[in-house]
């Protein structure tokens, strides 16, 4: 109180004879003893308790094989990853693409496609004059789900261990098309060794599951005069997927 009325005699000594004192200025002048007394929270303004997200199966059997490949030691790769990969994006979604293997930042965050090629994805599925979709409405995955030493590709043992895990992936998200980006992905989907530039700009069936292939992201950035054709194909994609929900 004593240092309030020092502040006013200072003000009034260099020519302030009024000052609007503000709620705050008034409610720190007056004494506690003469402050009523705080009103108890309304039911209105108490906190609300959050209401427990509602799971469903399919994303209830989800976490469960995500569990499973967190445990799987079958291969040699679980020596070496720091997390599985499982995958991301939306259970219910229509599209799906499948990608090679984890990389670097993939093994460090165990989210696929988070690293360069991540974001080269990223563009291809929301450029508007591409796919025009938002990352969140799809879903991505690999054919791997531990990252295999130096990004080298994978070996036929390793395909042969997490290809179980896949397909299982795949049946729960059903998607209506999968997208393979890249040869190893298509390889093993499709059962070919046809080169993926033989591959892509056509349409194939993978267990009743009408699927396309394009160049992985990664090539892309090393390559980027690929670029207008891996447009083209997901021109095509995003053709099928209109006309589906059309009718």
């Amino acid at each position: 109180m004593k240092d309030a009325v020092t502040y006013f005699k200072y003000l009034k000594t260099i020519g302030v004879e009024y000052v609007e004192p503000s709620p705050a200025t008034v409610q720190a002048l007056i004494p506690a003893e003469q402050k009523p007394a705080a009103a108890p929270p309304s039911a209105a303004s108490a906190p609300k308790k959050e209401e427990p997200a509602i799971v469903s199966d399919k994303e209830a059997k989800l976490a469960e094989l995500a569990a499973k490949v967190t445990k799987c030691k079958k291969c040699p790769l679980h020596k070496t990853r720091t997390q599985t990969v499982f995958g991301s994006g939306n259970p219910n979604a229509e599209i799906m693409f499948v990608g090679e293997a984890p990389g670097a930042d993939e093994d460090e965050q165990g989210l696929p496609f988070v690293g360069r090629a991540g974001k080269t994805l990223t563009k291809m599925i929301e450029e508007p004059r591409v796919l025009g979709m938002k990352r969140e409405e799809v879903y991505i995955a690999n054919v791997l789900k531990c990252r295999p030493p130096n990004n080298r590709p994978p070996e036929p043992g390793e395909v042969a261990h997490c290809e179980g895990f896949l397909k299982e992936q795949i049946a729960l998200i059903r998607p209506a098309f999968i997208c393979a980006l890249g040869a190893h992905a298509a390889h093993t989907l499709l059962k070919t060794n046809e080169p993926i530039g033989r591959l892509r700009g056509k349409w194939f069936d993978y267990e009743g599951v009408p699927l396309i292939a394009t160049y992985h992201p990664s090539f892309l950035n090393r390559s980027p005069e690929y670029k207008k054709e891996a447009w083209k194909d997901l021109l095509m994609l995003k053709d099928a997927y209109q006309n589906r929900r059309a009718r």
